[in-house]
């Protein structure tokens, strides 16, 4: 399918979809959001897809909500942007939050706003050397939106997470990995190859076991340590149960790679 807001690719297991805005940064629109709800939903069911990579275009990840765009007014003229953030924001953050593939944020460049929010809802994030994160809404006196307030709390802490929400100061790449928010920085150049690389190697590997860690870590948010334990007892038992089970050992036996098939 042809996008107008998105440069789809497909190299393997992994499907890449690029943000194409980079005239206006990236900046999200209605029509973006709808691009990323179809090209995320051919991505959830293409069996051949097995990690999802999420960037930008151009310089930038992206600078957040577009405000130029033709929003949602009340009576009185002004934008509704609760509507905007039910019809769009809301379900793509628990879109990624519950997606049941390897999800991978690759910050080729700034992560402003909403998006800076979108990119910690994927489960891997990765970010170029020059890139950064900011939750910069209180430059425009607006609340952190699209899950900021529920997922940046739960990496950084209450206090570090208001600290950034109130001075709104950009997080440089180092630093955000210094505080938990992105797993690892590369070189800006070659960048979008070593992301490549890196989710090549997780399509590879066993894709059922990721969901069910993805399960894990999703319920441990609401769950006592009780039930915590009783849902990793339930979740080992099917994971040995697989074929990929198998054959994990059988490599580490025989001191070869595994050949994983999700299966």
């Amino acid at each position: 399918m042809t996008y107008k807001n998105l440069v789809v690719s497909r190299s393997g297991g992994v499907a890449v979809l690029a943000l194409n805005r980079p005239e206006r940064l990236n900046a999200m629109t209605a029509g973006l959001h709808a691009d990323l709800r179809q090209a995320l939903a051919e991505a959830r069911d293409d069996e051949a897809v097995k990690v999802v990579v999420l960037t930008g275009e151009g310089r930038a990840f992206s600078s957040g909500q577009d405000l130029t765009e033709d929003l949602p007014r009340g009576a009185d003229g002004r934008p509704q942007l609760g509507e905007v953030l039910e019809r769009d924001y809301n379900p793509l953050v628990l879109t990624l939050a519950d997606f049941p593939k390897v999800t991978i944020a690759a910050l080729n460049g700034p992560a402003v706003g909403a998006s800076m929010n979108i990119a910690l809802a994927c489960d891997i994030v990765v970010a170029a050397a020059s890139s950064y994160l900011q939750e910069g809404f209180a430059k425009i006196a607006l609340v952190p939106d699209a899950g900021g307030t529920w997922i940046l709390p739960r990496l950084v802490g209450p206090k570090r997470a208001l600290a950034l929400m109130l001075t709104a100061a950009p997080v440089p790449a180092q630093e955000a990995l210094a505080m938990g928010l992105v797993a690892r920085v590369l070189p800006d150049e070659g960048f979008r190859e070593a992301v490549l690389a890196m989710a090549a190697e997780l399509a590879a590997g066993p894709t059922q076991a990721y969901r069910w860690m993805k399960e894990a870590v999703r319920d441990s948010q609401a769950n006592t340590l009780e039930q915590q334990l009783a849902l990793e007892a339930q979740l080992q038992a099917k994971a040995v149960r697989t074929d990929d089970f198998a054959e994990g050992v059988g490599a580490f036996l025989q001191k070869r790679p595994p050949r994983f098939t999700g299966r």
